[in-house]
């Protein structure tokens, strides 16, 4: 029986478990089939986001790459790094060469705000941040000087949680890690005092796992606050459905234990500050030669559940803005795209 060739662009936690997946079915099946599969990356090593999209500080999570290297150890599987799709080799080329082609590469851009002066120098992307400080050969290691004072990161993920935890913990606590020394340096040189993570929606629709979130809360030398009332799951949500939530779903049972201890505790006044703030937009970014500050909107939960705008207006003085508020996929060459969905179109998973 002729041997599968199967080619997965993309070597990143989804890849490699693809991988996975194609060598255990094919030796699983009634008759076994022979099966080859070559991963493809433009980078010259492996393990996309493992490697250049956790922080620095998450060794527990960073270990997934041992994982995955058995995969690659695999005999039947074969790993092919600094192939550019569209220059080294074309969609053409791969199908001409392989029985079957797997596009794994990932949500690599991330979401505008689409509001006035987010082009402005220290309006930054918070997957730009993260490239930086995870030592991705596409960044510049001098991109960031953390000379700004105050700092905004707009979303309440986990990519926001990760982003905030780098900007407030002391640098000393990397020297441990894998992280670069320019990057330390720079971390250690880094003038940021406060940082304001804020949320669109409540603490009950925060998108955070609960053992990150209770990490902020255990860093020294940090003091973290919740915005004033913002704790409160009826104060902006009349439907219920936030109260709700926080008795029903043991996800976010969890969060708001977190949150609600935090916007208990009076601050002990240390050296950097972490405020998490909810129901709050982003309308504007303020600036001229670089952003000076961040006008919020105070935002609600409508009676048909729709967050809808108050008209209620602040301020915030920052200096640098990272938005973290979620991501698209790009179109590959000479890969079909859905330009409107952002996504490989697809029938029951099939290109």
């Amino acid at each position: 029986m002729q041997t599968l060739e199967v080619a997965v662009v993309g070597s990143g936690p989804a890849g490699l478990y693809t991988a996975e997946a194609l060598i255990k079915q094919a030796a699983a099946l009634e008759v076994p089939r022979q099966i080859r599969v070559d991963v493809l990356d433009r980078l010259p090593t492996p393990y996309g986001l493992v490697r250049y999209g956790v922080a620095p500080d998450h060794k527990s999570i960073k270990s997934i790459a041992e994982y995955l290297r058995n995969v690659l150890e695999h005999e039947g599987v074969s790993f092919v790094g600094g192939v550019h799709l569209g220059d080294d080799v074309t969609r053409e080329d791969l199908l001409a060469c392989y029985d079957a082609v797997v596009y794994a590469t990932g949500a690599m851009r991330d979401r505008q705000l689409g509001v006035p002066g987010e082009d402005l120098p220290g309006s930054v992307a918070a997957t730009d941040f993260v490239n930086w400080y995870c030592g991705h050969p596409d960044v510049d290691p001098a991109a960031f000087s953390l000379d700004a004072e105050s700092v905004a990161v707009i979303g309440v993920g986990n990519v926001a949680v990760d982003v905030a935890r780098i900007l407030v913990r002391p640098a000393e606590d990397l020297r441990e890690t894998d992280v670069s020394q320019p990057v330390l340096d720079a971390l250690m040189a880094s003038k940021v005092r406060e940082v304001h993570m804020i949320g669109r929606r409540g603490p009950a629709q925060a998108k955070f796992t609960t053992k990150e979130l209770r990490e902020l809360g255990e860093l020294s030398g940090v003091d973290v606050v919740v915005g004033d009332g913002e704790a409160d799951l009826d104060a902006f949500d009349p439907t219920g459905e936030s109260a709700r939530l926080a008795t029903a779903d043991r996800h976010v049972r969890g969060n708001y234990t977190v949150i609600s201890g935090w916007a208990g505790r009076e601050a002990a006044g240390h050296p950097r500050r972490l405020t998490v703030r909810f129901w709050l937009r982003p309308v504007e970014i303020h600036g001229s030669q670089r952003v000076t500050g961040l006008t919020l909107e105070r935002t609600r939960l409508g009676a048909d559940g729709r967050l809808t705008g108050t008209g209620e207006l602040e301020t915030l003085d920052v200096q640098m803005v990272l938005r973290s508020v979620g991501y698209q996929s790009v179109p590959l060459p000479g890969v079909p795209f859905d330009a409107a969905s952002h996504i490989v179109p697809n029938l029951a998973g099939g290109s």
